[in-house]
C-alpha cells in the first residue's frame, strides 16, 4: 500500500571532535554535537542512502518531505494559501514504513525497576483511569455468546464502541500527546541557552515527536469536528498538564521520559485494539474508508490506502515513541548524547524491543559512526 520514495538525506554534519573519542565515551561527551544524517525512506536501515549532499540540492522528492524550499516554488508561485491548499506543512523527520514494519509492531511493557519508575508507571495508571472515564472508554471482555448477538447489542452493552465513540477517544488522546515533546523541547532549548553549551541532539527527536503527534491529529480531524464542550475539555486538559508536565520536567526529566514511554504503551494498546476491531467487521464504517489525503501524503501511503493503513501507522509512530522516550530515560540527561540524532533503529527493532539500555545506546552511536565512514577514531594533534 506504500509507495517508493526516493531516499533524502537531511543535511546534518558530525563534527570532527566527535570521531577522536574511544567508544567507551560515546555517551559521556559534553554536549560536542549529534546531528544527524537521516532519510525519508522507510525506518528500516539504508545504508547506501547515509551519503553527503550539497547544501544547495533540490530535494528529488519534491515539496513535502521538508517542507517547501524556496527553490521548490514556481517562479511566479501565489503569495496567499488557504490552509486547504498547503500539503506538507511539517519540516522535521519522520519515518516511512513498509507493509512489514507496520505489523512488526507488540504490545510490550517496561516493568518499573526504581522508585522514580515506579512513581511515573502509577501516574500514568492514574492518567488513564481518568482518561478512560473522559473519553467514555469501554473494553468489556466478550461475553461467551458474542457470536450469537448482533453488533449492536454488543455495543449496547457495553462490549464494544462505534466509530463516533473511537474517534472521541483518539482525538482526545493525540490533543494531549503532543504537549511533552514540546515542553522537554523548550526546557533543553532554554537549559542550552542557559549554559551557553551544545545540547546533545536531543531537541530535533523532542520536538520531532511532538509534531509527529500533531500531525496525528490532523489527520483524524478529517474525520470529526470537535464541538465546543470536546473543546472546551481539551483547553482545560492541556493547560494543566502542560503545566504539570513542565513543572515535573524541571526536576526529573529522567521520571518524565519514563512517564511518557509509559504512555506511549497505553497508545500502542489502544491502536492494537482499534486495528483488531475494525479487522474483525465491528468497526464497518472504517473497513472500506479511505484514507485521508494528509496521510497519504505525510505517510507517503499508496492511492488506494484505507483508514486502517493509517491506524497502523499511527500505533507504529506510538511504538517509536515508546522506544525512544524509554531509552532517553535511561540515559544522563546531562552528559549523554540522544543516540537518535543520528540515525533511527529499524521499525522491527522499536516494535519488538522495549528501548535501549545505556550501553545500547553507546554501541548504536558506533555503529551510526561507521556507517558515516568514520571507521577509524582518528586522534587530534
Amino acid at each position: 500500500m506504500h509507495v517508493p520514495l526516493s531516499p533524502v538525506t537531511v543535511g546534518r554534519v558530525l563534527p570532527t571532535s566527535m570521531r577522536s573519542f574511544p567508544v567507551h565515551r560515546a555517551l559521556r561527551l559534553p554536549c560536542i554535537a549529534s546531528t544527524s544524517m537521516r532519510t525519508f525512506t522507510s525506518s528500516g536501515p539504508r545504508y547506501d542512502s547515509i551519503t553527503a549532499k550539497k547544501a544547495n540540492e533540490k530535494s528529488p522528492s519534491g515539496p513535502g518531505t521538508e517542507g517547501p524550499h524556496i527553490k521548490d516554488l514556481p517562479p511566479k508561485a501565489p503569495v496567499a494559501a488557504t490552509a486547504h491548499d498547503i500539503k506538507g506543512d511539517w519540516v522535521l523527520f519522520h519515518p516511512v514504513y513498509t507493509d512489514e514494519e507496520l505489523r512488526s509492531v507488540e504490545v510490550l511493557h517496561r516493568e518499573a525497576k526504581t522508585f522514580a519508575d515506579k512513581i511515573a508507571y502509577n501516574f500514568v495508571r492514574l492518567a488513564r483511569w481518568g482518561f478512560d472515564i473522559v473519553s467514555n472508554y469501554k473494553h468489556k471482555p466478550l461475553p461467551p455468546n458474542a457470536d450469537k448477538m448482533s453488533l449492536e447489542e454488543l455495543r449496547r452493552g457495553g462490549y464494544l464502541m462505534d466509530e463516533t465513540q473511537w474517534l472521541r477517544r483518539i482525538l482526545f488522546l493525540e490533543s494531549i500527546a503532543a504537549v511533552p515533546g514540546m515542553v522537554a523541547a523548550t526546557l533543553r532549548h532554554l537549559r542550552s541557552l542557559r549554559l551557553m553549551k551544545r545540547d546533545c541532539g536531543w531537541i530535533h527527536t523532542l520536538l520531532e515527536e511532538a509534531e509527529n503527534e500533531r500531525m496525528h491529529l490532523m489527520t483524524f480531524m478529517t474525520l470529526k469536528n470537535p464541538g465546543i464542550i470536546f473543546r472546551a475539555m481539551v483547553i482545560g486538559a492541556q493547560g494543566v498538564f502542560y503545566n504539570a508536565f513542565f513543572l515535573c520536567y524541571m526536576l526529573s526529566p529522567s521520571t518524565c521520559h519514563r512517564f511518557v514511554g509509559h504512555l506511549e504503551e497505553e497508545a500502542v494498546i489502544t491502536y492494537t485494539r482499534c486495528i483488531k476491531e475494525i479487522e474483525a467487521g465491528h468497526l464497518p464504517d472504517w473497513t472500506n474508508l479511505p484514507a485521508p489525503e494528509i496521510a497519504k501524503d505525510y505517510w507517503r501511503l499508496g492511492p488506494d490506502a484505507k483508514f486502517l493503513d493509517v491506524i497502523y501507522a499511527v500505533r507504529s509512530d506510538e511504538s517509536t515513541h515508546r522506544f525512544v522516550n524509554h531509552s532517553l530515560a535511561n540515559l544522563n540527561y546531562k552528559t549523554d548524547i540522544n543516540p537518535f540524532a543520528l540515525r533511527e533503529p529499524d521499525m522491527t527493532t522499536k516494535g519488538t524491543h522495549i528501548a535501549f539500555e545505556r550501553e545500547d545506546s553507546a554501541r548504536f552511536i558506533k555503529e551510526s559512526h561507521k556507517l558515516l565512514g568514520h571507521d577509524e577514531p582518528k586522534a587530534q594533534v
